[in-house]
């Protein structure tokens, strides 16, 4: 493989990590909305880097996925029955 294909196939992938902003376009939230999780709590999890905050690709991954419900009124707690909601 030419060092420009090598260039062009490389900038087609997704980064590793992801600032505030892409993370929150990711998500399909507000950055404001990243921030306050951040604050509070209960968003994904995020690393510093210096000053900065990144958010890992497998960490938005991840937190969509405890996202996920099967009915307005699922919280997202396991049932007794080991099921969810």
């Amino acid at each position: 493989m030419d060092t420009k294909t090598r260039e062009e196939s490389s900038s087609r992938q997704a980064p590793a990590v992801l600032d505030t902003r892409a993370a929150a376009d990711f998500l399909g939230v507000s950055a404001r909305t990243l921030e306050g999780f951040r604050v509070r709590g209960g968003g994904p999890r995020f690393v510093k880097i210096g000053g900065s905050v990144r958010y890992r690709l497998a960490s938005l991954e991840e937190y969509l996925r405890h996202q996920e419900r099967t009915s307005t009124s699922d919280t997202g707690q396991a049932s007794p029955r080991g099921g969810r909601g």
